[in-house]
């Protein structure tokens, strides 16, 4: 098994997965810019850091498109 990184809790703020939290592996000491996150219908949702100054162990992101 590999080891995994520190991690943040992402907050998906909008679109289809509204209200979720996913863990997401902090890239370079910040949260991800972007991360893609599965949907039930078997589809992928990416999210992008909704602001750029993000403090604590989770960050808020906001629906792009789906994959």
């Amino acid at each position: 098994m590999a080891e995994t990184g520190p991690t943040i809790t992402a907050m998906l703020e909008d679109g289809p997965l509204k209200g979720s939290r996913i863990e997401a592996e902090i890239v370079e000491g910040r949260p991800p810019k972007t991360i893609d996150a599965p949907d039930d219908d078997g589809s992928t949702c990416r999210y992008c850091l909704a602001d750029w100054v993000q403090s604590g162990r989770s960050a808020a992101y906001t629906y792009l498109y789906r994959v």
